[in-house]
């Protein structure tokens, strides 16, 4: 190890993920078999998957309209 680092070019958490948390949800069977099957196509896990639409709605400014009728 150096004795002294230069951090002048540094960026601030350029590693920082941030923390995910495990979460139990009830999905509709329908909705996982889709997220699975897409999982193997894309080569990504199928939580990723759901995190990353979730993410689209949530975050992005996704709009997502809802009835119950």
């Amino acid at each position: 190890m150096r004795k002294e680092y230069n951090f002048k070019n540094a960026k601030k958490g350029k590693f920082f993920k941030p923390k995910k948390v495990q979460k139990t949800l009830r999905l509709d069977q329908e909705i996982i078999d889709f997220y699975q099957r897409l999982s193997e196509k894309e080569g990504i896990p199928y939580q990723s998957l759901i995190n990353m639409t979730l993410r689209k709605v949530a975050v992005e400014g996704g709009e997502l309209k809802i009835s119950l009728k």
